[in-house]
């Protein structure tokens, strides 16, 4: 474990979300959350989950060595298991070598077109490639994902949905071609299959609504890999969680993902110290903070609290109090580890914004105090936002205070009434709704 003081230790796992998240993942996906937890957690809890997660898997030799972590010694059936995995490889193997060869060929690659159909008739009529033949692509495909060959199921798999014309096996071979490139860290070919799954979900009717709402919940759980490690990613994960549909299944369904929802909100390029005045991010502060402002009955964390001191409380003291505990979630979360820099940085210059914005005399020493500054860093501070925000201000060197003058009614003041009333209404249909149950 990390050099974590006991207090940020217990903030790290009181809001770790690993059990939240597993329900949503394959489980494969869930092993390299679980390897960012050696900072939290000793080794054997982890080689423990480590066993759990893959003791079904074909992957023997990495169960092998957690059970020695875990318990000293190695089952003795896992090595007829090992001998029954190599002996359905060879078999697989061999049974996919006349479909690959034929599939290699430039003259029926130029051949294939678009239609599916057609390309199936040509396949078993030139070169006798029947359906069993084309589904076996999609058995070893599965295969090889459950041995930890990611780039061999990666590939098997792409060239099984070029040729079967079975929706849901094509749909099933989607979601285990993006699992693989997940896990080969391909983000761009990640981001690709992506797009796909949430054409399909987005556009397929569901007899269940309820089975689209479970279906949009894994695509959210799955894209937080791909956008939190893409160029852009951020902002792509903006677009699709601020969507409508999006949105009301993260408030439905998984409320925790609110975490990095506002972890993208704060820490996009929109919203850096240069773009505060930016609509784009001013829009999707205030549809977070009544998300926030809604959902904090049901989840709350760190950074849901940070929001909701800083924009629904404006209690500074308690803002400044998160933002530390936020920190160890930033450090200790797999999603966000690489962006607790420029959160941390972008969440002071949110501050002082809002500090700016209900005060009329500001003194520099204090909120340099409140932001750990420098006087003379905390005076560069101010003196940005003004400029930026285009502030009314007149600055007393001499005294270290800032006069503001703010607008009877401006935009943000706005928003905070609003917010406000939404709050409060929402706690109102609440505590309705909890009487009617009572």
């Amino acid at each position: 474990m990390s050099d974590f003081t006991p207090q940020e230790l217990n903030i790290a796992r009181q809001y770790d979300l690993t059990s939240k998240t597993i329900p949503f993942l394959d489980r494969h996906l869930v092993y390299p959350i679980v390897e960012s937890l050696r900072d939290i957690y000793d080794d054997k809890v982890i080689a423990q989950l480590s066993l759990d997660l893959f003791k079904d898997t074909y992957m023997t030799q990495f169960v092998k060595d957690q059970y020695k972590l875990v318990q000293g010694s190695v089952p003795a059936e896992l090595a007829e298991k090992e001998a029954q995995i190599e002996k359905t490889f060879a078999q697989l193997n061999e049974e996919t070598k006349e479909i690959l060869s034929v599939l290699a060929n430039q003259e029926v690659q130029d051949h294939l077109k678009q239609d599916k159909s057609l390309n199936k008739e040509f396949l078993e009529t030139e070169h006798g490639i029947t359906e069993a033949k084309i589904n076996k692509l999609l058995e070893f495909g599965q295969f090889q994902y459950n041995r930890g060959d990611y780039t061999m199921a990666s590939d098997l798999l792409s060239n099984f949905r070029i040729l079967s014309t079975n929706q849901e096996s094509v749909i099933s071979a989607t979601w285990g071609k993006l699992a693989a490139d997940i896990l080969r860290v391909d983000w761009e070919q990640a981001l690709k299959e992506l797009t796909k799954l949430r054409e399909v979900v987005d556009s397929r009717s569901f007899s269940d609504p309820l089975t689209q709402l479970h279906n949009r919940t894994w695509v959210i759980h799955w894209s937080l890999f791909p956008f939190f490690n893409s160029e852009n990613g951020l902002e792509q994960l903006l677009e699709l969680f601020m969507s409508s549909s999006y949105l009301s299944t993260i408030q439905a369904a998984s409320p925790w993902i609110l975490r990095y929802l506002i972890a993208a909100v704060v820490s996009s390029e929109n919203s850096t110290k240069n773009n505060l005045s930016n609509p784009v991010f001013q829009k999707r502060l205030k549809d977070l903070i009544r998300v926030v402002g809604q959902e904090q009955y049901q989840y709350r964390d760190p950074l849901t609290d940070f929001i909701k001191a800083l924009y629904i409380d404006f209690d500074f003291n308690e803002a400044n109090v998160k933002l530390q505990e936020a920190s160890v979630i930033l450090k200790t979360d797999f999603f966000l580890q690489n962006i607790a820099e420029v959160f941390l940085e972008n969440s002071k210059h949110l501050i002082t914004e809002v500090y700016c914005r209900v005060h009329q005399r500001i003194d520099i020493a204090e909120i340099s105090k409140n932001l750990n500054l420098s006087k003379e860093e905390g005076e560069k501070w101010v003196a940005h936002l003004i400029n930026e925000t285009k502030m009314n201000a007149k600055i007393n060197e001499s005294e270290g205070t800032v006069i503001l003058e703010h607008q009877a009614s401006s935009v943000y003041q706005q928003v905070i009434e609003k917010t406000k009333a939404l709050s409060f209404k929402a706690n109102q249909i609440i505590a309705s709704t909890l009487q009617k149950q009572e």
